[in-house]
């Protein structure tokens, strides 16, 4: 199997994703890494460290779309950079998925003119991991389409479904549908009407408020990409606002050094669940093929989980199964 990475995304590149593409090799004997970004860049990175070289690969893409370029115009005019190549490489069958930390925006669209759309998918989304006190859940859409339509949702719920049994390990998700109250007629029209068509999931167990997100009420949140993106940014939030909270507190209660190391140490612990690390990327869900992408700032471990996790969603056939759901 060979993942092709983009080397030069993120704000670490091309130490981080050269790095953690490595470090996927050493977890799995099946994987080989195709790096595409600035050749001289990209090997003088891999000569800092020792690798199989039968199973490492180069290509050379001279140009490197930004993190706050206009994605749609990067695309475009920037063909021989590390997204467009990537994901051409991706869609030529030279590469069994393509993971970025780079540019979300311009990884969608180009993902979407170069993969297309799998078979009856209306719209591709993007679904996030998204932590509560049981563990993880799914949340889509968190991005791709600010507006939607019944279809799309239940389309969602159905995508999600998949990815929560196949790359999550969910024997049997909860699906729900995010909304402003739990009877089937509150919300709006379009809400109404796609909790209709989610009730043909099995697992469909109908509306859910913001509340329940964090008790992990569900497996599977539903909703458009508008509210799911505004949940996305409020849950980064959370722990380093907490954090802010506790410290003035203990700042007002004076406490001695022993406590606030104690308390600095269960504070650390309890919100690892929050950690984009553990996950490291998302992805773009209905395009036909395996796109992820992870966080602009992605570790070494970050990169690497996220080529296992578009490994997984590669040897587990998510594509061939949402399709076969939808049709």
């Amino acid at each position: 199997m060979i993942i092709a990475v983009d080397a030069a995304g993120g704000d670490y590149y091309p130490k981080n994703p050269v790095t953690g593409g490595l470090a996927a090799l050493e977890e799995r004997q099946d994987l080989s890494i195709l790096f595409i970004g600035p050749e001289d860049v990209v090997k003088k990175e891999l000569n800092e460290h020792k690798y199989p070289k039968d199973r490492v690969d180069v290509a050379d893409a001279p140009e490197v779309i930004g993190m706050h370029e206009s994605p749609a115009q990067a695309v475009k005019t920037k063909k021989n950079s590390s997204i467009v190549r990537g994901l051409g490489v991706h869609a030529q069958g030279k590469a069994n998925a393509f993971v970025s930390a780079g540019n979300t925006g311009a990884l969608m669209a180009a993902s979407a003119f170069a993969l297309g759309r799998l078979e009856g998918v209306i719209r591709p989304s993007i679904a996030t991991v998204y932590p509560n006190i049981r563990g993880m859940s799914l949340m889509i859409d968190v991005g791709a389409n600010l507006e939607v339509k019944p279809e799309m949702l239940h389309q969602f719920g159905t995508m999600g479904d998949i990815y929560a049994r196949e790359v999550m390990n969910i024997e049997t998700p909860r699906v729900a549908l995010l909304n402003v109250g739990e009877e089937e007629e509150k919300g709006t029209e379009i809400l109404k009407q796609a909790n209709q068509l989610l009730q043909g999931l099995p697992n469909f167990i109908g509306n859910v408020e913001g509340r329940d997100i964090l008790y992990g009420n569900a497996d599977v949140f539903v909703c458009d990409g508008y509210v799911g993106n505004i949940l996305l940014k409020f849950g980064e939030t959370i722990p380093s606002a907490f954090e802010h909270i506790l410290l003035k507190e203990i700042e007002r209660q004076q406490l001695p050094s022993d406590q606030i190391s104690l308390i600095s140490n269960l504070l650390k612990k309890a919100f690892e669940p929050f950690d984009y690390q553990r996950v490291g990327g998302v992805p773009f869900l209905g395009v036909n093929g395996v796109s992820l992408v992870g966080h602009g700032g992605s570790s070494t471990t970050a990169m690497k989980n996220m080529i296992l996790s578009a490994a997984r969603m590669v040897e587990e056939k998510v594509n061939k199964k949402i399709v076969a759901s939808l049709n």
